[in-house]
């Protein structure tokens, strides 16, 4: 329970410094320090000096562990005001003789705990994490993590787009959401995730019906969920005999179902209702919108539809949630619908939003399918940040296909490039000196004939001198320009902390302000990257958007998975940068543009 340790300056991390060392010369498990201690629910041992009530354990419940000891308390109290049991508490603290990565290690082997519920704020050994993270999805052990500093900046490299666009907080999330963790954004949605994960695993299809009293929430109702990505399946009389059978005639078959105010007339409606949708392997979830309105509508409301989920067998995932938050509800008939296993969220949103993210957290994890596709690079490869014409010379055969260039020396040379190019081309300012040439001036684009040729040389050699007095250049790159297509920006970057990472998303000169893009591990598989890449917000220019044509998913998930395999195989390799990268229609291939590559010795 101590405090005044590393959290208090340059003394408490040398106290702490040496607790560490007596702890592992010694063999101690330390707790701590700066923390609350734990609390071992099934032996209803409690370690802590926060007041905590016996609470007897009738199933596998939901562990916590969590660097932040008043978190964890108020984690533990959201979830006992939703009875949902609670194995063990655990507040890690400073950390200083024992992690996270332990006490989840412990977690994956006790019969206790079904869900695991993590609050870091920083992971210590991350490798070992996504080791851990692994087990527990091969195990049905569901993990939902509570990060909290998304908005810092982190570190980031200017030495290229990607290293801007990839800090500390999205690093770790591409790596742990590839693992199969949950990760919840704040407060509201941890406890979320966490009760439809304790009450709901029994939900093995993913189709999702809601059935509600009200023809305006319908739509409200599609509106959510297509701005959280939950897809509702579409039903109508032909395609639902069971359904339409016990409907009146004047609601229509449908995603939402609206069955009006008629339960308040014919309580049986929910019955005849649910059994239908119980028997129809379309659905694994159903989810119940219900206006509550007062203590009267509710008592005329729940005990129908009660017992009927009480009296009829189904394995789907049934969501309770009341359209109109702050209705009172006698708690009896929240508590029964517990015991039934039955959610209840009194926000309808929150209910939609929760279900879109369960589905995520049972996707597998990405195969690791890198063991056999390793690349071998020059044992005397060139060290820092390489121009743009070293950066093509090493990726050309190993990972991107560039348009035909030629570095020269002079003007005449040039001339060369052009007729031997067969124009027009883009002339590019070369030197390690100019990471981000087109800010010096040194790109001139669209180069036909021999006299613009000259006059291009001129005005780059002008704005360059202009830049940088003192620069000589390493030459000038002569490339024959790019087809236009889809502008993309790709890139790969060893993370000292979570190893090789891919970015792929939207370039163009907005990139770094619009910031599309999406991220995952450098061993990712194809599947896991086209379901990545489908999930960016403009994904539908790619599958060809109001007429324009499908594009070539294939190629750019192959281009990155080169790079992948590239950035894991040789460890020299920190930042690579393609942008632009033109994505054309589809069977027809990608081409990076402009290269950057980083390498350290």
């Amino acid at each position: 329970f101590s405090a005044g340790f590393a959290e208090a300056g340059a003394a408490g991390l040398a106290a702490q410094n040496e607790l560490s060392a007596l702890a592992r010369d010694h063999a101690i498990v330390i707790e701590g320090p700066n923390c609350l201690g734990m609390v071992n629910y099934p032996a209803r041992v409690a370690l802590t000096f926060v007041e905590t009530a016996v609470q007897e354990l009738t199933r596998p419940g939901v562990a916590i562990i969590s660097q932040s000891g008043a978190m964890a308390v108020v984690l533990s109290t959201m979830l006992r005001s939703r009875d949902i049991s609670i194995s063990y508490s655990f507040s890690t603290g400073n950390e200083a003789a024992s992690s996270i990565e332990d006490y989840l290690e412990y977690l994956l082997d006790d019969p206790n705990t079904a869900v695991i519920a993590l609050i870091v704020e920083l992971f210590r050994e991350p490798q070992r994490f996504l080791e851990l993270a692994r087990r527990a999805h091969v195990r049905a052990i569901p993990i939902v993590l509570l990060h909290p500093g998304r908005s810092s900046a982190g570190r980031q490299s200017a030495a290229t787009h990607t290293g801007a666009m990839t800090g500390d907080h999205e690093v770790m999330l591409a790596h742990v959401k590839a693992a199969a963790v949950l990760v919840a954004k704040d407060l509201q949605e941890f406890p979320d995730f966490l009760e439809l994960l304790y009450r709901g695993r029994r939900a093995t299809r993913a189709g999702t019906i809601v059935v509600t009293e009200s023809g305006a929430f319908k739509a409200l109702a599609l509106d959510a969920c297509e701005e959280v990505g939950l897809v509702l399946p579409t039903l109508n009389d032909q395609d639902s005999p069971a359904l339409r059978a016990v409907l009146p005639r004047f609601v229509p078959v449908s995603n939402p179902i609206d069955l009006t105010a008629q339960g308040l007339i014919d309580p049986d409606l929910y019955r005849r209702t649910l059994e239908a949708l119980f028997a129809d392997d379309r659905f694994g979830t159903v989810v119940l919108g219900i206006i509550q309105t007062d203590e009267v509508t509710s008592r005329a409301k729940f005990p129908p539809i009660i017992k009927a989920l009480r009296e009829i067998s189904t394995d789907q995932l049934v969501v309770f949630t009341g359209l109109d938050e702050g209705a009172p509800v006698p708690l009896e008939f929240l508590s029964e619908l517990r015991r039934l296993n039955v959610p209840y969220f009194a926000s309808p949103n929150r209910a939609l939003r929760a279900l879109a993210h369960l589905r995520g957290a049972h996707l597998p994890p990405a195969s690791r399918w890198l063991a056999s596709q390793a690349v071998e690079l020059p044992a005397a490869m060139p060290i820092g940040t390489l121009s743009e014409y070293e950066s093509k010379q090493l990726l050309t055969s190993l990972a991107a296909d560039f348009p035909r260039h030629r570095l020269v020396k002079s003007l005449s040379e040039a001339h060369e490039a052009l007729i031997e190019l067969r124009g027009p081309v883009a002339l590019k300012a070369q030197s390690r000196r100019l990471p981000h040439k087109s800010e010096a001036g040194g790109v001139r684009l669209g180069i036909e004939d021999s006299a613009a040729l000259d006059r291009a040389w001129d005005e780059l050699a002008a704005d360059i001198a202009k830049y940088d007095p003192g620069l000589e250049l390493d030459g000038v790159l002569v490339e024959r320009m790019a087809p236009k297509g889809m502008e993309f920006i790709v890139g790969a970057r060893r993370d000292p902390h979570w190893g090789p990472t891919l970015l792929a998303g939207f370039g163009g000169v907005q990139a770094e302000l619009i910031k599309d893009v999406c991220m995952f591990p450098g061993d990712a598989d194809a599947d896991y990257i086209e379901k990545q890449l489908n999930a960016l917000r403009g994904a539908a220019v790619l599958h060809g958007y109001r007429g324009s044509p499908e594009l070539d998913i294939s190629a750019l998930t192959q281009l990155l998975m080169r790079l992948g395999a590239l950035v894991t195989s040789d460890p020299r390799i920190t930042e690579i940068d393609l942008n632009p990268v033109f994505v054309y229609p589809k069977g027809r291939g990608v081409l990076a543009v402009d290269a950057l590559l980083v390498a350290a010795p």
